[in-house]
């Protein structure tokens, strides 16, 4: 039985905690948040004890701690928790600062630490991966995936996300390395404030497009966007060069009315949760066998690192107007 701390007692701390809750082979014993309330809270729902970061990192009882909280405290707590001998499983991003996620994989090792890109355990996008590593589709050559919340989160949180590229489009970034087998040679964006006009004037955009080319030249494009009033649209479409895969929404239900007026179907489901809380499950399930089975992490601090190299091209990109190149220093290579 593996006995974790969560680190982070906020929505996606919840969130987790269920996961925890859910896996046979788990067990959460400890939370710990900057909000003392919050942290009770939790604990006292989940029959763990509230702690402090600094209580969970002494505790030998302890084998492992997953980090969700705020985004500017990732590397130094992944650092913290590696140093104090405990498995690491820690939210995306590695951190807002691409510069800080490099030297924590140079403190810690690329390998050693797993990051939470969840949407490669979706069910859905898994078969699409199995199916092109099998060689269903033969050699790819454009992949397009589509990204849409349903409403924009608050200003006040846009202002201390890092930003669309750093913040929303990362799982697309990791999902397009996942993907092509590596990070690209290349990356162009373009970015718009067109949903909310305060999403702006706090510096980042609500409507993005990005291009990435690899080496080879191969091609996907990401488009983004935070308001889709019809639902979470979550797509993915691989083009090869023997056929097309493609990973289509999760509807509400699967009634599809025909008539001589038309065809309808429902729409997609509208929360994150509705679409990926099998996909956080399968997620944790994976850490805990790699933990307990002593092997490789399916998604590396390695991975995350390439995903925010990809935004911090992205963001360059949308701000000049030019193509940014992805050196190895950014890619800690």
């Amino acid at each position: 039985m593996l006995n974790v701390a969560l680190l982070g007692a906020g929505r996606i701390g919840q969130v987790h905690a269920r996961s925890i809750a859910a896996d046979k082979n788990s067990r959460l014993v400890a939370v710990a948040d900057v909000v003392s309330d919050a942290a009770r809270s939790l604990a006292e729902r989940t029959g763990a004890k509230a702690m402090t970061i600094e209580e969970i990192l002494a505790d030998p009882a302890i084998d492992a701690v997953l980090i969700a909280t705020s985004t500017d405290t990732h590397s130094d707590l992944i650092e913290r928790a590696s140093a104090a001998g405990k498995a690491v499983l820690c939210e995306k991003p590695v951190d807002l600062s691409l510069e800080r996620a490099l030297a924590c994989q140079k403190t810690v090792g690329g390998e050693s630490v797993m990051i939470g890109f969840n949407r490669r355990f979706d069910p859905n996008f898994a078969a699409l991966k199995a199916a092109f590593d099998a060689g269903e589709i033969g050699r790819a050559e454009l992949l397009s995936i589509t990204s849409f919340d349903p409403a924009p989160p608050p200003v006040s949180y846009v202002k201390v996300s890092g930003g669309l590229f750093r913040d929303m489009m990362i799982h697309d970034f990791d999902m397009a390395c996942w993907l092509m087998g590596g990070a690209p040679e290349k990356v162009t964006a373009v970015g718009s404030s067109l949903v909310d006009p305060a999403i702006g004037e706090a510096g980042d955009v609500d409507t993005a497009a990005v291009t990435m080319t690899w080496a080879d030249g191969r091609i996907a494009v990401i488009k983004n966007s935070r308001r889709a009033g019809y639902g979470y649209d979550q797509r993915v479409e691989l083009l090869g060069s023997e056929g097309l895969l493609s990973a289509r929404n999760v509807l509400e239900n699967t009634v599809e009315k025909i008539t001589a007026a038309g065809a309808a179907s429902a729409k997609p489901v509208y929360f994150f949760l509705e679409r990926y809380m099998r996909a956080y499950e399968t997620e944790w399930t994976a850490f805990v066998d790699a933990v307990e089975n002593k092997s490789a992490f399916p998604v590396t601090l390695r991975d995350g690192v390439a995903a925010l190299a990809c935004a911090e091209a992205a963001t360059r990109s949308s701000q000049t107007g030019e193509t940014v190149t992805l050196t190895p220093d950014m890619l800690g290579a």
